[in-house]
């Protein structure tokens, strides 16, 4: 499996081999010794898996889960095709305001890891396009917030043949600046520290 970091600080992306043969084909989208070498440490210990369907033009996104708790993921396209988005919303880190995007297919099989604190959004490219999610702690609604995926000082790379279909709660998400005003966006040095939290839990489990 081969590890590539991203524009963001601490996200990484997976590319593992594929197998193919007259049946189908095999792939690992998660390997234990790749994923420790590119983090520096074990995969959290998984409080939660998710999974999503999505037809073609479904935009999913800017999410991120308030910190604390804060939620790291591993994403992995299970089906379909859709491009990846990570966004540092951190406040204080090296990158805030960067994005990178990933293209998940049938083809190549990249999965990506989000630290903890960094935004989360993609857009689906296929019909019964299924995105699979490993997070570090649970769904709770309270924690969840949203920032805008049409934010035209991101400039997050929506193509223009896509016309996006958003939730009612991602069409009036604020601005990454407007966010910034109301004190909502998570703090670096803060979410390091759970970062590396969740790797002593993950060990000592």
């Amino acid at each position: 499996m081969q590890a590539r970091k991203l524009a963001v600080d601490g996200a990484i992306e997976f590319t593992p081999r594929v197998f193919p043969d007259d049946r189908g084909l095999f792939v690992s989208p998660f390997q234990e010794e790749a994923f420790a070498e590119a983090r520096g440490g074990p995969l959290f210990r998984v409080a939660q898996t998710n999974h999503s369907m999505s037809k073609r033009g479904v935009v999913r996104g800017i999410h991120y889960t308030m910190t604390p708790p804060g939620t790291a993921k591993y994403v992995y396209c299970a089906r379909g095709k859709a491009l990846d988005i990570v966004v540092d919303i951190r406040v204080g880190s090296p990158t805030f305001g960067r994005w990178d995007a990933v293209l998940l297919d049938q083809r190549d099989h990249r999965a990506m890891y989000f630290p903890v604190g960094v935004g989360h959004a993609f857009v689906a490219l296929e019909d019964d396009t299924a995105m699979w999610y490993l997070l570090s702690t649970a769904y709770v609604a309270r924690n969840e917030l949203a920032l805008s995926v049409l934010d035209p000082a991101l400039g997050l790379p929506i193509d223009a043949d896509v016309d996006p279909i958003l939730s009612e709660r991602d069409q009036v998400a604020v601005t990454l600046a407007e966010a910034g005003r109301q004190g909502l966006l998570p703090d670096y040095a803060t979410c390091l520290e759970l970062d590396r939290q969740l790797s002593e839990v993950s060990l000592s489990a």
